[in-house]
């Protein structure tokens, strides 16, 4: 009896029995609680039923003597709850629970919400509770809780550690179930935060670091960005290194150090990740007793890790020991709540053992696996979409094996569930949705899933590519399923459903670009029933546009506090995305705006056509080729099939023109050129013309083969070919919408220039390009609802930029045009050189309607927003236009610079380029150049442009111009320079790398 403890809770059995009339009340009640606390305590140790049931006991008659209002009693209250709690973890019995979150609501009731301890209280019962019935309504409401808690709790309080990394884990477990980003972002910014507050040598650093080293981890499983697997490993890795030889938790921090960096192996094919994750697991398992709850799971993971390498290696015993080490997961797991995912990973290495050595037996085993996986799985479950992906590529490896239909039907179906699954990563669903498209198209071409797959596959698109993420990463998203748009529509054209199509490709294409676009878009249609609604999303769409463009990278030399503001920021963007998607939904709940700012249908295309000439968009894709025409009086887009052009036909004319611009044998306006035609390209001198080479018909041949097969087929379709204007004005237009391979081909020169029967697309028509057929209609109904505004020209000449060489050609190309304007009564600035700096570039461009710049241009192909016009005293880039006020005022620009409509490769449909760049500013019409160009055809097409645009078009008292015409000028200045060359392939690379793009 010389426990302190023991006397107490002796002492409190004495007390339960009948009260004597003169013991004090509440020193009772006190009494009776200190030895519920002694008794809850007590089993924590001994695990003794007894204690627990006499602990709470003790507390409810405590709770009974205390009166309502007694300042002790939501402590009296949260202590029962606890002890409720605590026998609930021990007997499952959801009655506790129930009761446990009652009493703990009573208790943060008295305190008017105002007790953080009592509020950690409450969320860890709630925790629980979820934990057990997977009801998200309680793990929501714990995060509420912990919220609330945090909120109160002061700077400098040390309770505020704790309360963050239990938010942590609440957000961590709410992701766990939901796969949301937006709540993984808040767990990694609470974990980041608890760190922060924690003494590096507390001892629950090392977990807090693991804990945030995992966040960090599924964040780069969902998003694959580099930054945080490189977060995860490290801190995983420092964990590591704060954690002695012997400790409890050393196991488990091997397996997670492994876990980082295997899933980093399965990204980037890296073998030295994957030998140092196996490496990891083998020690963590060698210091896991055999008996211990975590071995099977450690087991599972060495087993992943070796199934990893041996897709890398080939080497027998790398899939023999991981098929080995899931055989005893599961066998060491009868009841395992994982169960499912073991069955799972056992199946997933029997097959790739199958796939190597085509044993019937390995391929019947992981049928079976995958049967019990299946049978196990919770449904809703976040691993149940891989595991329909896993169960699919089985049944399809059967079927090329029995060719039985239904193994064919089973992967079809199998596919369907994994994209319908309601949780799972976007980039996953849409890989699984184009995989399920794709068996389709191959197996049952006619089938109408294949419109519905695809359709599905271009939402995920959306999806990774949204506006929470900056232009930078929405951009390297896209190239995972590159082409996707294009497939859609052929397959749309399979199936006689060109308008199916035409949407595919406006949904599917220039994404980014068109986000941009719809983020400028003018709201005077719904401030007129709702001016509130449309300034608040005018204003966060203008805050998402300059975070999407302006948000600062990750770097490792990044100070801790300097993470946690890149996360805070990361966090900020997401809630402006969603904030913003909250407005369009209350905007489309609003008669005749049921469509605000979505992706227009067909039908609605079709209502505002020019009316000087079609929209054509030329899709090209392995499978066919096909040209839809818009015209404006039909009801539907009108299909053209290109069955003579293919895309190896389109790989290799611009394989060839690469090829031919790389040599350098052309004069350019640069005496080097480092970029053509999207890609890094060794500076080389220019060497003059061997017109004995025998690749000499290199750009005759290309510009043949798209009048024969692609350019002649489609006029004469639309009867263009009957036509011969007798004058530019006369012509009419054409706007080409070219996708894939197309964009980089001068579809608008396509011709035969040798021979005595030479034609052309000069001959018929006046060509423009456009990134989308939405930037024309936009910009019909615009034009039909707006007055143009001309004020004047502001021109720069830049021949030297820092760096590059000179290009003193581009001074005289200025020179003429300025004495051209005041010839003409034009408002017009001109300067020159150092007298113009970047941000005095920018204002001149926000006051004048056009702008002539001659200059060195910069094209990034891996950030398109660092895209930049080089000046002498500096570098104006893309990023910085887009976040200008050009506002209506911009109509023009002539981009005289090497390059300025080039595109990249890998992003062929986002139109990476500085012209699209200049359309997305705000230029309702740019004039840009596809490769290098000469400086004396720069000075003779600028001039004869400029002429022709101040003698044609609508009066103007000022002087100024009609842009509207920008279009003909053109055409007429390429005209006048091409008939007074030759049609030598240097005469044609002089001339054809001319275009226009716009309205």
């Amino acid at each position: 009896m010389g426990d302190p403890q023991m006397r107490l809770i002796v002492s409190c059995e004495i007390v339960e029995k009948p009260l004597d009339g003169n013991r004090d009340t509440e020193a009772v009640a006190a009494h009776l609680t200190a030895c519920g606390r002694m008794l809850k305590s007590r089993f924590d140790r001994s695990q003794n039923f007894s204690d627990i049931t006499e602990a709470l006991s003790a507390q409810k008659r405590a709770l009974e003597l205390t009166p309502l209002g007694h300042f002790l009693l939501p402590g009296r209250l949260s202590d029962l709850g606890n002890s409720l709690t605590t026998r609930f973890q021990s007997t499952g019995d959801l009655l506790d629970i129930t009761d446990a979150i009652a009493t703990h609501e009573k208790a943060v009731k008295l305190t008017l919400y105002r007790d953080s301890p009592l509020l950690n209280n409450l969320s860890i019962a709630l925790t629980l509770r979820f934990r057990h019935t997977g009801d998200l309504w309680d793990i929501s409401m714990a995060i509420v809780v912990l919220e609330l808690a945090r909120d109160i709790t002061p700077e400098g309080h040390p309770t505020l550690p704790s309360i963050l990394s239990n938010l942590g884990r609440a957000f961590r477990t709410h992701f766990d179930k939901t796969w949301d980003s937006s709540v993984l972002a808040k767990c990694i910014s609470a974990f980041q935060k608890a760190i922060e507050l924690t003494p590096e040598d507390d001892e629950g650093m090392p977990g807090l670091l693991v804990e945030l080293g995992t966040a960090f981890r599924c964040r780069f499983e969902q998003d694959g960005n580099l930054s945080d697997s490189n977060e995860a490993i490290e801190l995983q890795n420092k964990a590591l290194e704060l954690t002695p030889a012997g400790h409890a938790d050393l196991p488990s921090r091997l397996d997670a150090v492994g876990t980082a960096l295997r899933t980093r192996f399965q990204l980037t094919g890296e073998r030295l990740f994957i030998d140092f994750a196996i490496s990891n697991h083998r020690k963590a398992l060698m210091l896991t007793p055999w008996n211990d709850p975590c071995f099977s799971c450690r087991l599972l993971n060495l087993g992943i890790s070796f199934k990893c390498r041996f897709e890398l290696t080939k080497s027998p015993s790398d899939i023999d020991n991981a098929i080995s080490a899931h055989a005893n997961a599961v066998e060491l797991s009868p009841k395992d709540p994982l169960l499912f995912g073991m069955f799972g990973s056992l199946a997933n290495a029997l097959m790739c053992r199958f796939e190597h050595t085509g044993s019937a037996s390995d391929l019947a085993a992981a049928e079976a696996a995958y049967q019990r996986a299946a049978d196990l799985i919770p449904d809703g479950h976040r691993y149940q979409l891989a595991l329909h992906r896993s169960i699919a590529n089985a049944s399809y490896i059967r079927f090329n094996k029995s060719g039985d239909s239904r193994d064919l039907e089973r992967c079809i179906s199998q596919y369907e569930s994994a994209v319908n699954c309601r949780i799972g990563s976007p980039l996953l669903k849409l890989m699984t949705a184009a995989k399920w498209a794709r068996l389709l198209r191959r197996h049952y071409p006619n089938s109408p899933q294949i419109l519905s797959a695809f359709d599905m596959a271009l939402g995920f698109v959306a999806l990774i590519a949204g506006l929470d993420k900056t232009v930078e990463r929405r951009y390297s998203w896209l190239q995972t399923e590159p082409g996707i748009a294009m497939e859609a529509a052929a397959a749309a054209c399979s199936l006689d459903r060109p308008d199916k199509a035409l949407e595919f490709l406006e949904q599917g294409r220039c994404l980014v670009w068109g986000q941009l676009s719809n983020l400028r878009t003018p709201l005077d249609e719904l401030r007129r029933i709702d001016s509130s609604l449309a300034y608040r999303i005018a204003d966060i769409s203008k805050q998402l546009e300059n975070k999407g463009s302006s948000r600062v990278g990750h770097h490792i030399s990044m100070s801790f506090s300097e993470r946690i503001a890149l996360e805070d920021e990361a966090q900020s963007h997401v809630k402006l995305s969603q904030e913003r998607e909250k407005l369009l939904q209350t905007a489309r709940a609003i008669p005749g705006f049921e469509d605000f700012l979505k992706p227009s249908p067909s039908s609605d295309l079709l209502r505002h056509l020019p009316d000087s000439g079609p929209i054509v968009v030329v899709n090209v894709d392995e499978s066919r080729c096909d040209a839809i025409a818009l015209l404006t009086g039909l009801d539907e887009p009108l299909h053209i099939p290109l069955p003579n052009f293919t895309l190896d036909k389109a790989k290799k004319y611009r394989a060839d023109l690469k090829m031919l611009l790389r040599s350098g044998r052309f004069h350019a306006r640069e005496e080097e050129a480092s970029t053509v035609l999207g890609s890094e390209a060794a500076a080389r001198p220019i060497r003059p013309v061997n017109r004995a080479r025998r690749d000499g018909d290199v750009v005759h041949g290309v510009l043949r083969g798209l009048w024969n097969d692609v350019v002649k087929p489609i006029l004469d379709t639309l009867c263009f070919s009957q036509i011969h204007p007798s004058s530019t004005a006369a012509y009419p237009r054409i706007w080409w919408c070219p996708t894939g391979a197309m964009s980089f081909l001068p579809i608008h020169a396509a011709g035969v220039y040798r021979g005595s029967k030479t034609d052309s697309i000069l001959d018929y028509a006046v060509s423009s390009y456009t990134p989308t057929v939405a930037a024309i209609t936009d910009r019909v109904k615009k034009h039909r609802t707006i007055e143009k505004s001309v004020s004047g020209l502001f021109m720069t000449s830049q021949p030297n930029a820092q760096g590059m060489t000179s290009i003193p050609g581009t001074t005289l190309e200025v020179q003429l045009i300025h004495s051209l304007a005041i010839e003409h009564g034009a408002r017009v600035v001109k300067l020159e050189g150092v007298d113009l700096t970047p941000e005095d570039c920018l204002k001149y461009m926000e006051s004048f309607s056009s702008v002539h710049l001659a200059c060195h241009a910069s094209q990034d192909a891996a950030d398109p927003l660092e895209s930049r016009f080089l000046l002498h005293t500096g570098s104006l880039d893309l990023a910085t236009i887009l976040q200008s006020n050009l506002g209506k005022n911009a109509d023009l620009a002539f981009l005289s610079a090497c390059q300025t409509s080039t595109g990249e490769e890998k992003l062929s449909d986002e139109a990476v380029h500085l012209a699209a760049g200049m359309l997305a500013a705000g230029y309702r019409r740019v004039v840009a150049t596809m490769w290098a160009i000469g400086d004396q055809p720069a000075q003779e097409v600028a001039t004869s442009f400029y002429e022709y645009l101040w003698s044609h078009g609508e009066e103007n008292r000022d002087g100024g111009f009609d842009g509207t015409v920008s279009a003909y000028a053109l055409h007429h200045a390429v005209q006048q320079l091409r008939h007074r060359l030759d049609n030598s392939e240097s005469s044609l690379l002089t001339w054809v790398p001319y275009v226009h793009f716009g309205y």
